[in-house]
């Protein structure tokens, strides 16, 4: 999780990107508890590659440290000081990659149940798309076994897109095969590649296979961040394991339209919030709608008319605008 997030800014310019909160809570928790439910055993260390002390500050490692131990497991923090790709950025875990593990990139949310086939030595997540020529797939054989990685075919390969969630049975078989990538400066799009470590594995006869999710969910730019919190929102919905709206919330002449998260110490006055919103805490909303939306905290939106608005942390905005997106701290009167 160390790359900067320039296209979701301005959101990203305060916040790093997978600290944003959809539906609630940052996409990053969503994802490391998306994963341990759906591996359901038990997790001993979780590794998180941050960038720049700056930007991913004492604030950010603390946040992690909590999630980790809410998961029974302890975490562990290294640095990726330059932006030299997937590859270099999974070396600089070099010291926690042994035994069975799971990598994943952080600006992604996904919805899955299967189990680990015990037969692979790897697992790569994948999402049946509509537009493979717009991903990197994967190329099974008649064993559905994946014996190729092809980045945006110009032919048909397979509608089977990689999503950034790999499982390996002994992730220091991929430890060496990328200590090999970066030893003989093996570059693709001029940065080293975890495919480059992926195809080194399968030169050897390492067994891939696929796993399946049913729901991937891109936290890229503000209009899929959107849309993620949206789906999300359903999602936990349906679930009802998650309290979504908190009981501190005050209604003055107010409803809410489901689904919807609302934080602690929310003020609605006048207004009709929902479908598809989430406020994060201690925010005012008066004379206003709002709907298909998240608004962070601290924030306070007067005689608004919202639809697929992005608002970060304290914000004041008095106006007419609908689709917005407006980042911390920011003032509209």
């Amino acid at each position: 999780m160390a790359g900067r997030g320039s296209r979701l800014r301005p959101h990203s310019l305060t916040v790093p990107k997978p600290l944003i909160p959809v539906a609630g809570q940052p996409i990053v928790h969503r994802l490391v508890k998306d994963i341990v439910k759906v591996l359901n055993q038990p997790i001993e260390e979780i590794a998180f590659i941050l960038g720049d002390p700056a930007w991913f500050g004492d604030d950010v490692v603390s946040s992690l440290e909590s999630l980790a131990q809410s998961l029974g497991a302890k975490a562990t923090i290294y640095r990726q000081d330059q932006p030299l790709g997937t590859g270099h950025a999974i070396m600089c875990a070099k010291d926690s990659l042994s035994g069975p593990a799971v990598i994943a990139y952080a600006d992604t949310l996904i919805r899955a149940d299967f189990n680990l086939d015990p037969e692979a030595d790897a697992v790569i997540w994948v999402k049946q798309v509509d537009e493979p020529e717009a991903y990197g797939v994967v190329k099974l054989n008649e064993k559905k076994e994946i014996v190729e990685l092809v980045e945006k075919p110009d032919t048909f390969v397979s509608d089977l897109a990689v999503i950034g969630i790999y499982y390996f049975k002994d992730v220091a078989v991929l430890k060496e095969e990328l200590q090999h990538v970066l030893d003989n400066n093996i570059i693709n799009g001029g940065e080293y590649q975890i495919n480059d470590g992926i195809k080194g594995m399968m030169a050897k006869g390492k067994i891939f296979k696929t796993g399946e999710v049913s729901e991937w969910m891109d936290c890229g730019n503000k209009t899929v961040t959107l849309e993620t919190n949206q789906r999300m929102l359903g999602f936990l919905t349906a679930d009802g394991e998650e309290q979504l709206v908190s009981n501190s919330v005050t209604l003055e002449n107010s409803k809410i339209i489901e689904p919807c998260f609302i934080g602690e110490n929310v003020s609605l006055i006048n207004a009709t919030i929902g479908p598809n919103v989430s406020i994060g805490n201690n925010c005012t909303i008066e004379n206003a709608t709002v709907k298909n939306s998240l608004i962070q905290n601290h924030t306070s939106i007067k005689n608004a008319n919202l639809d697929e608005a992005m608002i970060g942390n304290h914000v004041k905005y008095n106006g007419e605008f609908t689709k917005i997106s407006i980042g911390d701290y920011s003032i509209m009167e």
